[in-house]
């Protein structure tokens, strides 16, 4: 039975936060669970790219006259956003909540 990818990147987080944890160099890390150095960091970039994902799915649909938006952020969370908003506001309160992500 082969993994999913989600399965396998969890896999590879929890492997480098033990390596982190542990103090041990990766090269220690590696040789004593017996995996390639090479596909560890290999991982190690993938995981930290995960984490770090600057991009957000946006589904744009055009909202009737008068209506609010709503902004679906990518921790599941929602801003509604009435229709006289300010456009400078938005982007500061959607970059406050970029840093608590």
């Amino acid at each position: 039975m082969t993994q999913s990818r989600e399965q396998v990147l969890l896999k590879w987080q929890n492997l480098c936060s033990e390596q982190e944890q542990s103090g041990q160099s990766a090269a220690a890390f590696c040789r004593a669970r017996e995996l390639r150095e090479s596909q560890f960091y290999y991982w190690k970039k993938r995981v930290r790219e995960a984490a770090t994902s600057p991009f957000v799915e946006v589904q744009v649909r055009k909202p009737a006259i008068g209506a609010t938006i709503e902004v679906r952020l990518g921790n599941g969370r929602s801003l509604i956003v009435g229709p006289e908003f300010d456009g400078n506001h938005l982007r500061a309160v959607l970059a406050v909540l970029e840093e608590r992500a």
